[in-house]
């Protein structure tokens, strides 16, 4: 036991499960942990993603360093003939990497008789220490061409001159696994090449064949982050609250899934764990996590105003994000300066993004707005700590004072508040400002 552990650094974090990582951890009860890795896992990128961790991404390569030419090829003596002998007769020294151990015998007799001028050792992780230690030094030293061995090469040493890397049964790999065997070649500024060999694509299973394709998509140094993040859209993001690294999360959806926990998270808050975020909860003065707007209004940003698609979703997370005034006026002022004057549409967006904010606090879970009539859903959850708030009979108070007719109907469960003559979300945020001010002295 360290006496005054202040930092944890977990190189290679991929290599770790969560339960040892987190073992790690608790040796000591304050202690700063810093975690490297090429891939991040699935769960632990997604941490980073939603803010429980700090994430720093170094996309700086080395000087001189030249991007790896990756290939998905189909299992063909020929092919890997030409590839070992390329290789060799330029100078350099070739990974051969095929993860069976007991087949690996065979594999070697197969390889001396395709390129039988090449020079040729195996090693595995069943060999003794100093017999591997061995092989590896005679490799380092050129006194061989090429090196068949298991994956155990896949946190090896830098061997400048070994720029060839050849992966058998490709398909049988992780992402993360096949990201660092790539990275074992390509270490100085000699052009190097990664071939993964595996079965025709049409027999892949889909993860399989997403995988060889990413490989082949994100080969630029540094690309690292990007397979991560293919990674946890092919796996899910697992479970965050257990140990699970991968899985289910692929089922419902990604944003789904962190919805629902946000909306579970904020319940416990407001119901079992009220006492412990009392003053959170006075500060916020907000029950309700979301407000959903139905409306024949055009909100939204046009086809012609942003042609292109991917930038208009973009544009849509960000300001889906932005909860203030302050943020969406530079919001406004950058996509302005971007794309020209503003049309109606994009402005009508802005006010129901506002009327959303306010209707939060009011208590207001769904708005609908269409055929000049305004329809006010409260809480739908009778038991909802909202209605022995302080807040609900001041909204109460103030519907009944306000001078805008309206109509509080009961459907079911739903507190419904109606008003007429109500065609556009400008009109509708006037009516949610005076109460927001009357309630809340804003």
């Amino acid at each position: 036991m360290f006496k005054d552990l202040g930092l944890l650094v977990i190189d290679e974090e991929q290599k770790f499960g969560v339960s040892a990582k987190e073992k790690l951890r608790h040796l000591s009860a304050n202690v700063d942990t810093l975690t490297l890795t090429a891939t991040p896992i699935p769960r632990t990128l997604k941490f980073s993603l939603m803010g429980a961790r700090d994430l720093s991404n170094i996309m700086t390569p080395p000087t001189n360093r030249i991007p790896i030419t990756t290939e998905v090829q189909v299992f063909d003596m020929k092919t890997i003939k030409e590839i070992i002998e390329f290789e060799v007769y330029r100078g350099g020294q070739v990974y051969f990497v095929h993860n069976r151990v007991k087949d690996l015998i065979d594999m070697e007799v197969m390889l001396r008789r395709l390129v039988p001028d090449v020079t040729i050792k195996s090693a595995h992780g069943q060999l003794e220490g100093d017999q591997l230690e061995d092989i590896m030094l005679q490799f380092i030293n050129g006194e061989f061409d090429v090196l068949l061995s298991t994956n155990i090469v896949e946190s090896g040493l830098d061997i400048p001159n070994a720029n060839t890397i050849i992966i058998n049964n490709a398909h049988h790999f992780g992402l993360s696994d096949l990201h660092q065997l790539r990275g074992r070649v390509g270490r100085s500024n000699k052009k190097a090449f990664c071939y993964l060999l595996a079965p025709p694509k049409s027999t892949l299973t889909d993860e399989a064949r997403k995988r060889l394709q990413t490989l082949e998509e994100f080969s630029d140094l540094g690309s690292g982050f990007q397979i991560a993040l293919r990674d946890m859209d092919i796996r899910g993001a697992g479970n965050l609250l257990g140990g699970e690294q991968s899985g289910f999360i692929a089922d419902i959806g990604f944003e789904m899934y962190h919805k629902i926990l946000d909306e579970a998270i904020q319940e416990l808050k407001y119901t079992d764990f009220k006492d412990v975020f009392k003053e959170q909860i006075e500060e916020q003065k907000q029950f309700v996590y979301d407000c959903t707007i139905d409306t024949d209004v055009e909100m939204l940003i046009p086809v012609e105003y942003v042609l292109n698609t991917d930038e208009r979703l973009r544009l849509y997370t960000e300001l889906d994000e932005i909860q203030n005034e302050e943020s969406l006026q530079k919001f406004a002022k950058k996509i302005e300066d971007r794309f020209g004057k503003l049309p109606k549409q994009i402005n009508e967006l802005f006010d129901g993004l506002r009327i959303r904010w306010i209707a939060k606090k009011i208590g207001f879970e769904r708005i609908i707005l269409k055929n000049g009539k305004l329809r006010c859903y409260f809480l739908d959850n009778p038991k909802s700590p909202y209605y022995e708030s302080p807040y609900f009979p001041k909204v109460m108070e103030q519907i009944q004072n306000s001078k805008k007719k309206c109509n509080l109907k009961q459907s079911g469960n739903s507190l419904i508040l109606v008003y007429d003559n109500i065609k556009t979300m400008n009109q509708t945020e006037v009516i949610f400002k005076e109460i927001d001010e009357k309630v809340f002295g804003l």
